[in-house]
């Protein structure tokens, strides 16, 4: 929805200055008509600004920017951080567009990772009017970062009109001001934002954005230097600042290079990720926006690591500047003044992204007061037909006599009347039906919690520092990261299950469905993992999710039409098959004892993970977890293989990563680095090997991981009736 007034004021507060575009389309295109870059009395990210002396300091830079320009009679639009957002496009079936916002909520609820109730979210139809498939946008943020950002506005009696992630406001200013870098659906361009504490990495298609947020910023850098120099941080950030000028130059911008190193390999990951999984997608350019973008020598770092052509803008391609507006001090902070841009332009209704987080709360207070004057106007309205109508009526009964034949009008009339009474009550019984329909039809969600609460007690019988208390050092290092004391047990020494698979299916009669067979297996190539497995695996989730999707858009049950007889008692559960690998042991036996010793009876020490899932009911509260193994002496309900990870064989999906190395060479003035992959696979955290070490002759010379499949089926013990709920179709997690 554009401005009403036809002017807008974006406002950015970062960390290290609040920037404010004021942008007006009264000459019939987007001009400048205000600017303010205004640096904060310290940087907000650094240690030693106090949460209090932080509000003050956006509060002064604030004040400083209302005293200069009034904002009253404008919209104002801000951005919030990436942090805690979520951004996902999706594909609808086919439906009338009535029924579109019903299933983008149902979509929301499904894949919004955060409590629905806990977050401020929007979604927009992305598809072309004439396009036959209905894509959909849906925007989230959780609700404190939102609140975080909008009181020191509300503070200063400054009113917000429309939020906006900060990434998507990134897309709207390069999707209008640079048109020219979109020429194919195939084709990517990737923003990188350095902000002070975070670079926001966006890649814009014509029609999708996709974004992460890399926890590196110019601040590392900063951090970098203060720590090489044995310097504070306030120092340390001058003496960044000045590097280029400084005869310390070589060494200064050597004690940046580690972070001038991962922050490119953070970028190439990131790109490699959106690669594999938007294929025939092609990255053209990188464009660096942001302060942190400013520092010497990254642009050239990251072109040449990336092998892909990169560029800071210095000028906006479509954007008009007015006569009063400074020309050469507004191009000093064009790289800073790509978030307000893109929020501007939504703001003016000529951004591709238009959603808006603002809370539902302050959007309806501020619709309202803005119809306060067509209150008072309806009111005088409202007055002026009651005087008139008791005007009406001491006329009409002062003519009532000498009229005899108005009394048979109205007695038509009152039968009228009583004949739309009679439909009002009709309309209510139907509209009780409606009710009734509608209560019926979200009983489907209520045991939507109840495969999670499966998957927490699958989780709950691995072994911890609650099951495991003597080796509780070992997942507590683990939890934290801290590759260093992990390793200083011994591999095979450490009682860990890793599960890199999860399929789980529900019936109503458990004794005599079958598990399917399934194939979790992923061979070794010349370039690593097979990505066609994949992509066969993610077609299947998204096959089902659609297939989901018509059943709510037809009005049929999620829930399938499984049946039980009289006849015959059948019992309801969960045909669960978890993949996994272990490093425990040396030999088969070993990782069985770990997963499922024999004859423990009721010593828990000797308990395995099955055996713990057994007795669920003595470790947990058993309203919590209302699920019992079912029927394990037959082969048909249970069955544990167990496999050495081998590269030269098939292992899970998920088992180990990797193992690359990191290779430098010149050409000319030129230092490239590269990346390859090196045999064998090894732990993501340890960096140890996981696969076996494999003899000239093919044979297997040492043991490392193993990898394990567990076929189980578990009893529902308060399942509902059929045929209340049922699920015909397996889940992959």
């Amino acid at each position: 929805m554009a401005a009403v007034t036809g002017t807008v004021w974006a406002i950015d507060i970062g960390n290290n200055s609040l920037k404010a575009l004021c942008l007006s389309t009264e000459r019939g295109v987007a001009e400048v008509i205000g600017f303010e870059n205004i640096q904060h009395g310290k940087i907000l990210s650094s240690g030693n600004v106090t949460e209090d002396e932080r509000e003050e300091l956006i509060a002064i830079s604030l004040r400083e920017l209302v005293t200069k320009y009034d904002l009253s009679m404008d919209e104002i639009v801000v951005s919030v951080p990436s942090q805690n957002s979520f951004v996902r496009f999706v594909n609808l079936p086919p439906v009338e567009a009535k029924r579109i916002p019903e299933m983008v909520k149902f979509e929301a609820v499904q894949q919004i990772p955060f409590g629905i109730n806990d977050v401020q979210w929007d979604w927009q139809l992305m598809s072309e009017p004439e396009s036959p498939e209905i894509k959909v946008g849906i925007f989230a943020i959780k609700n404190d970062i939102v609140n975080s950002a909008l009181n020191p506005l509300a503070r200063e009696d400054i009113e917000v009109s429309y939020v906006q992630i900060a990434p998507m406001a990134l897309y709207n200013y390069l999707l209008y001001d640079r048109p020219d870098l979109f020429t194919s659906e195939d084709q990517a361009v990737v923003i990188l934002n350095v902000g002070a504490e975070n670079t926001d990495l966006v890649v814009c298609t014509k029609s999708t954005v996709w974004q992460r947020c890399v926890l590196i910023g110019g601040n590392t850098f900063t951090q970098a230097i203060a720590d090489t120099f044995k310097l504070n941080f306030d120092k340390a950030e001058k003496l960044k600042r000045t590097a280029p000028m400084s005869k310390y130059a070589r060494q200064i911008f050597q004690a940046m290079r580690p972070v001038f190193t991962d922050l490119a390999s953070e970028v190439q990951r990131s790109i490699g990720f959106y690669n594999s999984s938007n294929p025939n997608v092609k990255i053209k350019k990188i464009v660096a926006m942001g302060g942190g973008a400013k520092l010497r020598g990254l642009l050239k770092y990251l072109q040449q690591t990336l092998q892909t052509p990169a560029e800071r803008p210095d000028s906006f391609k479509r954007l008009a500047l007015n006569p009063s507006v400074s020309q050469a001090k507004f191009h000093e902070s064009v790289t800073d003044f790509g978030i307000v841009y893109g929020l501007a332009l939504q703001g003016l209704g000529m951004g591709r992204i238009e959603s808006n987080l603002l809370p539902r709360a302050i959007a309806r207070s501020r619709a309202w007061a803005s119809k306060g004057r067509y209150f008072i106007t309806a009111a005088c309205l409202l007055l002026a037909v009651s005087l008139m109508s008791f005007g009406k009526t001491f006329w009409s009964k002062m003519q009532y006599d000498r009229h005899s034949p108005d009394r048979l009008r109205w007695g038509t009339i009152l039968n009228e009347v009583q004949a739309a009474s009679n439909d009002e009550a009709d309309i209510q019984m139907q509209k009780d039906e409606l009710k009734a329909s509608i209560e019926n039809a979200f009983k489907v969600f209520d045991y939507r919690d109840t495969v999670m609460r499966l998957v927490n007690m699958i989780d709950a019988a691995r072994p911890n520092e609650k099951n495991n208390p003597q080796q509780a050092q070992l997942y507590e290092a683990f939890a934290r990261g801290d590759a260093e004391e992990v390793r200083a047990i011994p591999r095979k020494q450490r009682k860990q299950i890793f599960l890199t698979n999860m399929v789980y299916r529900f019936t109503t009669d458990l004794a005599n469905t079958q598990f399917q067979e399934m194939d979790f297996s992923q061979q070794m190539s010349a370039y690593g993992i097979d990505a066609e497995a994949q992509r066969t695996l993610e077609r299947q989730a998204e096959a089902a999710r659609l297939a989901a999707m018509q059943q709510v858009a037809s009005g049929r049950s999620l829930y399938g039409n499984e049946t039980t007889t009289t006849e015959e008692q059948k019992d309801s559960g969960f045909l669960v098959t978890l993949v996994g690998y272990c490093p425990y042991g040396y030999s088969e036996a070993d990782v069985r004892s770990l997963l499922d010793p024999p004859n423990t009876g009721n010593d828990r020490s000797k308990w395995g993970f099955v055996t713990r899932l057994e007795h669920m009911d003595q470790l947990a509260d058993p309203n919590e977890y209302p699920f019992q193994v079912y029927d394990k002496i037959n082969s048909d309900s249970y069955k544990l293989d167990v496999e050495v990870v081998r590269l030269d064989e098939g292992y899970p999906v998920g088992t180990g990563v990797e193992k690359t190395k990191t290779y430098s060479t010149s050409i000319g003035s030129y230092n490239i680095q590269y990346q390859l992959t090196d045999i064998p696979l090894v732990d993501p955290l340890t960096r140890e090997p996981v696969s076996a070490v494999l003899k000239p002759d093919g044979t297997v010379g040492e043991v490392n991981d193993h990898w394990f499949t567990l076929k189980i089926k578990f009893l529902w013990k308060d399942a509902p009736e059929p045929p209340a709920i049922s699920f015909n179709d397996p889940y992959q997690m």
